[in-house]
């Protein structure tokens, strides 16, 4: 007969499963509208331009100096299929980033893994999670960093369910795990680190109490620990070597660390993501830049760090794994003090440790609510909770769809201006005057690489994209601001007289546009190609007037409309539908 305290404990673990399910479909709905309104990242479009390659090819090499590794690639074919693209230009932003947005929402579910030993707490993570400005913003983001982070806390809930139950799925499910973090990204070595810090510190806790390390944890067998070893290496060699079709990529995955160790300590001639330590702090705690807005991501640092205290004294955990949970604080801890030490940084890279402040925010936000029993203590409480909530909530809104690239969010970072927009809508004008817009051939030049993520934004057309101006230059040209002057010199000095054409600026005064911070985008266009984009401009309005005019039942006569367009009257008539004068005959 089952026992009235465990149904009662079934149906509280249960709720947990459909609230937090319910943040999950809601964290869904909220982050995928609107995929399009951000400009590419230069990462973003880095990463799906390689992932073109895959696309198009089949065939992935991992580049141990730069990019990340390769589950971010392998992970976007499905979205892919599922549209049915299969070439590069055929792929969208949507295409893409749902695939964070995925690995956002499934981070959230993977705390249905740990909600017997987190209890309420598990629903709070799951709610923080969702509307934490951090999370939000880069759950929408073409990068590694989401599903590191979603492939990191499965394989702590993953080995949380073995701890308890030795079943050998729960094993094997915390090795594939850690073969993903692996085949992510490199710094899934801080997280392990992290990890092995965090249950070491737990193990001698239960020491000093004097309790043998066997009867706290149910020990791992040797064979169910050998298989997770066994898949963790599998799975991470699976990517790598891109599906056992390159296997030079396996050892690449552990050399690539001689350049991660050098490039973490800051070392070489570009300091450009080189912060102070307490660069990730400061942006959580309090950021304000120029005229922009207040952000903060303090509510969830505060009860984080109640949540700590109740991990570290046992004190107001209630039914709550307190091993778990001083795991976690270790974990956290650990990963905090190394990321803020590391002299390399970039924002998102704060997700792996802000993941584990949120899972002890969840901790204490449930250990305040059941400190706070009263009413007259309770109610202010629930109500300071919903505002902190709602807070965070209304600040991952602006984050994501007012500054999704605006300077004064702190999580935008050297982002593209959506003046990037402006420039790919000059150039399909200028295509469409081809009878095959592929035909247009654009060229781009940037000192350092700056072009990106114009390959992303111009894979329609010809292009090519170089640090140096071209030999010969083409009818569409883009240049960093630094490179006019040479320019001019190209077209007009080195070129030979009879070959020389005159170019024009392609943007109207002040003849340039805001590209990125602190970049310059000037483009030029070949007089015979402006002239012709003239011309349709003028055909445009002209039928825009008459099919205004004849919808309103005034039809204009056409013998004094026509002249008002000499030289462009045939392809007028073509348009509006009319037939042309050579057919109408004397």
């Amino acid at each position: 007969m089952i026992s009235r305290d465990w149904a009662s404990s079934h149906r509280r673990l249960t709720s947990y499963w459909l609230l937090i399910l319910v943040v999950a479909l809601g964290a869904l709905a909220s982050r995928v509208p609107r995929l399009k309104i951000r400009p590419m990242h230069t990462d973003e479009a880095v990463h799906a331009d390689k992932f073109g390659t895959l696309l198009e090819e089949g065939r992935y090499e991992y580049d141990p100096d730069e990019y990340h590794g390769p589950t971010l690639n392998y992970f976007t074919l499905i979205p892919a299929w599922l549209s049915g693209a299969r070439t590069y230009t055929r792929i969208t932003e949507v295409t893409v980033r749902i695939v964070p947005v995925v690995f956002g929402v499934l981070l959230i579910l993977l705390t249905v893994l740990a909600a017997d030993g987190l209890g309420a707490a598990g629903v709070w993570t799951a709610l923080l999670t969702a509307v934490s400005p951090a999370m939000f913003y880069y759950s929408r983001y073409y990068i590694q960093e989401t599903l590191l982070v979603c492939f990191t806390f499965g394989a702590i809930v993953s080995g949380y369910r073995y701890s308890r139950s030795r079943a050998l799925p729960w094993a094997v499910a915390t090795g594939v795990f850690l073969g993903l973090m692996h085949a992510t990204k490199e710094t899934c070595i801080i997280a392990l680190g992290a990890m092995g810090l965090a249950l070491v510190v737990v193990v001698l806790c239960e020491r000093w109490k004097g309790r043998p390390v066997r009867e706290c944890f149910k020990v791992a067998k040797p064979a169910h620990l050998g298989l997770a070893v066994v898949a963790a290496i599998c799975v991470s060699a699976l990517f790598y070597s891109s599906f056992l079709t390159r296997p030079r990529g396996v050892l690449d995955s552990y050399a690539t660390y001689a350049t991660y160790f050098g490039r973490a300590g800051g070392g070489g001639e570009d300091t450009t993501h080189v912060h102070a330590w307490h660069y990730y702090l400061r942006m959580l705690l309090y950021a304000r830049y120029g005229s922009g807005p207040v952000w903060t991501e303090g509510w969830i640092v505060l009860l984080a760090v109640v949540g700590y205290a109740v991990a570290v004294t046992g004190k107001g955990a209630g039914a709550m794994d307190v091993r778990l949970l001083r795991f976690l604080a270790f974990y956290t801890l650990s990963m905090t003090v190394v990321y803020s030490a590391i002299p390399y940084k970039t924002p998102w890279c704060l997700l792996g440790f802000l993941h584990g402040i949120i899972l002890l925010a969840g901790v204490g936000a449930t250990a305040l609510l059941r400190w706070a029993r009263r009413p007259v203590a309770r109610v202010p409480l629930v109500l300071l909770l919903g505002a902190a909530v709602t807070h965070l909530a209304f600040q991952a809104y602006r984050g994501s769809y007012v500054y999704g690239s605006d300077s004064r969010n702190p999580y935008v970072y050297a982002h593209p201006t959506p003046e990037v927009f402006t420039v790919a809508e000059i150039v399909k004008e200028y295509a469409g005057l081809y009878d095959d817009p592929c035909d247009l051939t654009v060229q781009v030049a940037c000192a350092g690489h700056d072009y990106w993520p114009l390959p992303w934004y111009l894979r329609f057309y010809n292009g090519g994209y170089s640090n140096a101006l071209p030999d010969q230059v083409g009818p569409l040209i883009f240049v960093s601001e630094e490179m006019e002057g040479a320019l001019g010199r190209r077209l007009y000095t080195e070129t030979p007289p009879e070959r020389r054409q005159m170019y024009l600026y392609v943007f109207d005064e002040p003849y340039y546009v805001w590209f990125r911070p602190q970049v310059k985008l000037v483009g030029f266009v070949r007089k015979d190609l402006w002239e012709a984009y003239q011309s349709e401009l003028v055909v445009r309005e002209a039928v825009k007037e008459y099919t205004e005019a004849t919808s309103r039942g005034a039809e204009p006569n056409m013998v004094d409309f026509l002249a008002r367009y000499p030289g462009l009257d045939e392809e007028i008539r073509r348009r509006i539908g009319l037939p042309s004068r050579t057919s109408e005959g004397p």
